[in-house]
Formats: C-alpha cells, sequence, structure tokens
C-alpha cells in the first residue's frame, strides 16, 4: 500500500514509519475474521483493514474527523489481526502512530479528555486505587449499574498470606503491578510462593511503579516514558548476576515489559539499560512452565478432586507475548479438568481501559465471552490478567480466579 506523506508530517520519523508499515499492508483482509469488533458490528471502518485506510487518509493530510477518531478508538489492541496476518503488518505500532496523528490535528472533546486524565492520575498509582476501592466501595449503592459491576467485593483470602523470604540462589523480580496490587494482592503472594516451591525466590519491589501499560494504550507517551524511567531507576541496578527474570503475574504488564527497549530506544542515558529489562522480561507462565517437571514432582499425588475449570487466555498472553498454550498443561498436571471453550481468541473486552471508554462494545464481548467460558459447565473460570479477572467477575456466574492460585492451592494440599 503506496502512501504519500502529507508535507506536514515529513519531519516526524514515526509518520516515515508508519508509511513502512502501510507498505507491507496487500489488501488480504484475512484480519477481519479475527478482529472482535468487526465480528460485532460487520462494519469495515470497524476492523484491522478499515482503521489502516482511515490511517493512511491521515497520513495523507486528510480530515482528521469524528468519524475517523470513532474507529480508532473502537480499536482493542487486542493483536489478533496481527497474528493472522500473512504479511506481518505491525498493525499494532501503526494505530499508535495513527492515533498520535489526530490527537495532534484535532482535539478531543472535553469529556474524552477529562476521563482519560482521570484514568491516568488513577489507576497507574496503587495507593490511589486503593483509596478508590474504598470509597467506591462505600458508594456501591449509589453507582450506576456498569461501574458497580466493576466494583469487586472484599474477599476473603485463602491459603497463606505470607511472601516467602529470598533464600534460594535462583532468583527473579516479581513486579507487584499497580491495579493487581490494589484489587488482588493475593495474586503476587501466590505467584511467589509457587515459585518459592520450585526453587526460585521471587524478590519484592515495591518501588517500582506502574509498568506504563495504561499510559502507553491511552496515547499519552510522555507520561509513558517518565514511568519506564522510573522503573529502569529501579530495576536496573537489582539485576545482579542471580537474578534470572523480570516477571509479572499480569500478562498484560508482562507485554508491556518486554517493550521497554522499543519505547526508550532514544532515551540518552536509558536506552541499552532498557533493553537490558526487556531482555529479561517474562510472563509468570513462562517462568513455570519452563519447571513442569519440578513442578509436578511437588503436586500432591492423584489426580485431586478434578475440578472442571475454563481458562480465558488473555489477548496479550496469546498475541503479544506469543505464549498461548503454556497454562493449560500446569492446570492439567495440577489436577484440573480444562473444559472446552469457543472461539478462544476472541476479547473479553477489558483491553486496559476499554471497558470503561466503550462500554457498550465491552459489555457485548464480555458476555460473549463468558457465553463461550461457561458453556462447557466449569465450576469455575481463570486467567492470566487482572483485567480480564475483573472484566469476567462483573458479570460472570462461577468463581473467577488467576491460574497461579489454583496451583498454589494444589501445592498447599501436598
Amino acid at each position: 500500500m503506496q502512501t504519500a506523506l502529507a508535507e506536514s508530517l515529513q519531519h516526524r520519523a514515526d509518520a516515515a514509519e508508519a508509511a513502512s508499515i502501510l507498505r507491507a499492508c496487500v489488501h488480504c483482509g484475512l484480519c477481519l475474521a479475527s478482529c472482535p469488533t468487526y465480528q460485532l458490528r460487520g462494519d469495515e471502518l470497524d476492523s484491522p483493514r478499515g482503521r489502516i485506510y482511515l490511517t493512511k487518509q491521515l497520513l495523507e493530510g486528510g480530515a482528521a474527523s469524528a468519524r475517523t477518531r470513532l474507529h480508532l478508538d473502537r480499536c482493542l489492541s487486542c493483536g489478533a489481526c496481527e497474528s493472522a496476518c500473512p504479511s506481518g503488518v505491525r498493525y499494532g505500532r501503526l494505530l499508535e502512530i495513527g492515533r498520535s496523528v489526530l490527537d495532534s490535528r484535532s482535539a478531543r472533546p472535553l469529556r474524552q479528555v477529562l476521563a482519560r486524565y482521570l484514568l491516568r492520575k488513577l489507576i497507574p498509582h496503587r495507593r490511589r486505587v486503593r483509596v478508590l476501592l474504598m470509597v467506591a466501595r462505600m458508594a456501591r449503592p449509589l453507582l450506576p449499574q456498569r461501574l458497580r459491576a466493576h466494583v469487586p467485593r472484599r474477599r476473603r483470602r485463602a491459603g497463606s498470606s505470607a511472601w516467602p523470604a529470598p533464600r534460594h540462589a535462583r532468583r527473579v523480580l516479581l513486579l507487584e503491578g499497580c491495579a493487581q496490587a490494589a484489587l488482588a494482592p493475593e495474586i503476587n503472594v501466590a505467584a511467589a510462593r509457587v515459585l518459592d516451591t520450585l526453587g526460585i525466590s521471587a524478590l519484592r519491589v515495591p518501588q517500582a511503579g506502574c509498568c506504563g501499560a495504561l499510559t502507553h494504550h491511552l496515547g499519552a507517551e510522555e507520561e509513558t516514558r517518565a514511568q519506564l524511567r522510573r522503573n529502569v531507576d529501579v530495576l536496573e541496578p537489582l539485576l545482579d548476576e542471580r537474578v534470572e527474570a523480570v516477571l509479572s503475574a499480569s500478562s498484560a504488564c508482562s507485554a508491556v515489559l518486554t517493550q521497554y527497549g522499543r519505547l526508550l530506544a532514544a532515551e540518552p542515558g536509558y536506552a541499552a539499560r532498557a533493553a537490558r529489562i526487556a531482555t529479561l522480561a517474562l510472563d509468570l507462565s513462562e517462568v513455570v512452565a519452563a519447571e513442569g517437571d519440578a513442578l509436578r514432582r511437588e503436586l500432591p499425588p492423584g489426580r485431586g478432586a478434578g475440578v472442571r475449570v475454563a481458562f480465558q487466555s488473555p489477548c496479550t498472553l496469546q498475541h503479544a507475548l506469543q505464549s498461548a498454550g503454556k497454562v493449560e498443561p500446569l492446570l492439567r498436571a495440577a489436577g484440573y479438568e480444562l473444559t472446552a471453550v469457543a472461539d478462544e481468541g476472541r476479547c473479553c473486552g477489558a483491553a486496559g481501559t476499554y471497558f470503561l471508554l466503550q462500554g457498550e462494545l465491552s459489555v457485548q464481548l464480555r458476555d460473549a465471552k463468558l457465553a463461550a467460558l461457561q458453556a462447557g459447565e466449569p465450576a469455575l473460570l481463570a486467567t492470566a490478567n487482572i483485567g480480564c479477572l475483573q472484566q469476567l467477575r462483573s458479570a460472570a456466574t462461577l468463581p473467577v480466579r488467576h491460574w497461579i492460585e489454583l496451583l498454589a492451592a494444589r501445592l498447599d494440599r501436598g
């Protein structure tokens, strides 16, 4: 797809990068069937190919219209189209650039600006999330139904809540995250306990803040780079010869950690350090899967109760990390019976802040995903990302847990 950049964009390196990405697109349309919003709406402009055309028009000086913004905003950035694309079109990066060009040429409505500002200033800060959660729980009866569904009730923690002290030669840095640390801290504790059982000490890094995923998805690139620089300053000095990896138990955070090198490539004093962190970045599932034999030795004998579980593989695990299929064998080894899930690649509609900014589409995607997950009559649902977990819990009639909690529960029985 040939593109003639508008004269006003000739100075932008990212515009030239976008033109290069566009040249890889051959208009085949194989991405359409994988796109969740196209599946829902059947509108070409709500497909990757349609959004590619809209971005092309922007780069060539076309109108920065509300219509263009509507369709670019409706993209979940799930990455399914990139996995399906035979030409290797870097659609996610193209969308980032398209949104940036659009924002530079056309201001958002004030209501959208305010909503995005509040999200950026609240969610990436775990203390603020805790305060917000406390207030939301008190005001729960007064909230609109759609928001009320996303306010988690207090849960009684099962198993040990103690983070194991470092005692092994093998070590990893385990980032606790922002929203996850506030909404479900038991996930990080379970992860540390499972790793400890496998002979790996998970070191807490409380000084590390948000990984940068939320502001990145909202297009606030300077805020994102500031968050990344702070994390590099905290993490990089801790990377001694015993630290094997930098981990997150949330697949969305893991995906962003692997991009630190790219996102800070132009930052003097940070590029090489960020690249080192990106090289060591792994999702929790990748580390535990690599220790599968050790895990099987530690699990109690027998298949256990054979509890039926439906596993929702997050988009970030499937597409951004290309790590699909690692969790399921671990759950089976722990004695859980996995039920079949139709259309496994479909997004649940959480997608960072998408569930708040695109409520109607998000609810439709969530309900379709829950129908597929619950069709096999499981006893509970499992996932690998805090956003997906909260999205599913907002409407599920079954318990929803992080997969690492299920492994920790079985190890406790042993």
